[in-house]
């Protein structure tokens, strides 16, 4: 009996620390028409004690996959990669559109509304995150 609650006590622990840490809510992506470039958007809850640092992401349709940070410099709208996204713990972090965002492009083929985006995540722990974002309309926020 002692063993068998000994047993017991180390794989609730085992899941308790597999639990994801980061919470994945609000995934949607649009596709400019006529391109091969989408922008996925969504947010990232951070459930752990420690900081979760984004360092990239892959999608299966895309052949380069990024996040970005859109911002305003000297009057113009201008886009650059982010190296990383950090998370503190509790927190929450937006990507939406005029802000940060995944950028999927030469997508292998189109994205009709209502389909899922497919996309992993790369954390710099080595985990990796699935994430499905439902494609909408271009005038959706």
């Amino acid at each position: 009996m002692k063993h068998l609650l000994a047993l017991t006590a180390l794989l609730c622990s085992l899941a308790i620390a597999q639990a994801p840490t980061l919470v994945v809510k609000h995934a949607w992506a649009r596709q400019a028409p006529g391109s091969d470039v989408a922008a996925v958007y969504l947010s990232l809850t951070n459930t752990s004690l420690k900081p979760v640092v984004v360092i990239g992401v892959k999608s299966p349709l895309a052949h380069h996959s990024m996040v970005h940070e859109t911002a305003v410099v000297a009057g113009q709208s201008q886009m650059r990669m982010r190296e990383k996204i950090v998370i503190a713990p509790g927190q929450t972090v937006n990507f939406a559109p005029g802000g940060t965002h995944i950028m999927l492009s030469g997508l292998k083929r189109g994205v009709p509304v209502g389909q899922n985006v497919p996309m992993v995540l790369l954390l710099a722990d080595g985990g990796k995150l699935a994430v499905a974002a439902v494609a909408k309309p271009l005038g959706a926020h």
